[in-house]
């Protein structure tokens, strides 16, 4: 397998800049996820990897080779595309066998590489077909198949399930994760779509504007977002955004005033927030709990705690789940997710609470302040 490494990357067309100082390491065996809206550069970025892309400044090593002018056939490298890109004249075993001909592989040798991928990819009983008798799901195998039996020092994937219907790209999803452990392969996934991100990454790179926002395991990047871009992008539904008023700060907490009559101290450094500043509260939904009707008073004994009171706007049916969307007096939208058997309808008038441990504070810029082991306080 192979170690990748990218120094002060960047990509320009022209005199528009579209990756900005890129600094990456992939680790020999894992599975890094790329992923961000349309547009941030990420597959980019992977056809820079691949050779298909000049790099416009910076140094990308391959297992510690610098490969900056090295084609695309010398990188030991396979991709798969979004798109299947099958010969449809040829069947399976030929599409899959089609690049080891090419590179002088012996007959004998491909058979058996091709068997073992069919195999591995649980295609094997569709050797003899053609593209046009197979499902999404099943050409999509066979793209993976023909990268699998090239045998690659490093696995490329652009979007590979995009193409494919929701049913399908949860179990091919399974597949793809199964298959890498098994492989033990260094594998390089790009995706917009978080859920596939979270699931599948052993580490996940969060891009945006051209820019690494973030990169972390998938509950690092959850439970300690960067900024409110990531704490926006990862998570679904995404997170509630209040905005608030930092009146005391220092590194122990802050103490924020959320709307009038509602301060709550906030287990985070603020010490580089300044008293009067404006920031946001983050509120994960499903830290967001139903509590029945309007909210009451604090109890002094209760856990510290910021309450929310407004109607019912919509409820969404999720079979194990409800996510309950409130509407509050002062304009203020949020999203709760709710056990499945919580008795709440469109119109009611009810009341969420959230633990001030669970709370996130971004500053005036988006920036996250890191959150404290601590509770802290709610005062009336």
């Amino acid at each position: 397998m192979a170690q990748v490494e990218l120094s002060n990357v960047s990509k320009s067309y022209g005199n528009s800049r579209v990756l900005h100082d890129i600094d990456l390491r992939v680790a020999d065996g894992e599975l890094v996820v790329l992923v961000g809206p349309s547009g941030c550069g990420k597959s980019t970025l992977l056809r820079m990897i691949c050779g298909l892309e000049p790099i416009t400044a910076g140094e990308l090593r391959i297992d510690g080779v610098v490969v900056n002018d090295l084609p695309p056939a010398q990188r030991g490298i396979a991709m798969v595309f979004q798109s299947y890109a099958l010969y449809p004249h040829m069947t399976v075993r030929g599409n899959m066998a089609f690049g080891l001909k090419i590179h002088g592989a012996g007959k004998a040798d491909r058979n058996v590489r091709v068997l073992a991928a069919a195999k591995a990819l649980h295609i094997d009983h569709l050797l003899d077909r053609r593209p046009r008798e197979l499902s999404g799901g099943q050409r999509q195998r066979v793209a993976i198949g023909r990268a699998i039996v090239r045998q690659p020092k490093l696995f490329l994937f652009d979007e590979p399930l995009s193409n494919l219907d929701a049913a399908l790209r949860v179990k091919t999803r399974i597949e793809l994760a199964r298959l890498h452990r098994e492989l033990a392969a260094t594998m390089v996934y790009v995706t917009h779509d978080q859920v596939e991100a979270m699931t599948l990454g052993d580490r996940i790179v969060v891009m945006h504007e051209g820019r690494i926002q973030q990169a972390g395991s998938p509950l690092a990047l959850y439970e300690h977002p960067a900024n409110r871009f990531v704490a926006s992008f990862i998570g679904s539904p995404t997170i509630n955004l209040v905005p608030s008023t930092a009146l005391a700060c220092s590194a122990a907490g802050v103490r924020l005033e959320v709307h009038a009559g509602c301060v709550v101290d906030a287990a985070v450094d603020g010490s580089t927030l300044q008293p009067g500043a404006p920031v946001e509260i983050g509120i994960r939904p499903e830290h967001l709990a139903f509590d029945g009707g309007e909210p009451a008073p604090v109890s002094a004994e209760g856990p510290p705690c910021l309450r929310f009171g407004g109607e019912v706007s919509l409820v969404e049916q999720l079979g194990e789940s409800h996510l309950i969307y409130l509407r509050c007096a002062d304009g203020l939208e949020l999203v709760s997710r709710a056990p499945g058997h919580t008795p709440v309808r469109i119109g009611d008038r009810i009341g969420l609470v959230a633990q001030a441990s669970r709370l996130h504070v971004f500053d005036a810029a988006g920036v996250a302040c890191r959150r404290l082991s601590t509770a802290g306080t709610q005062t009336a």
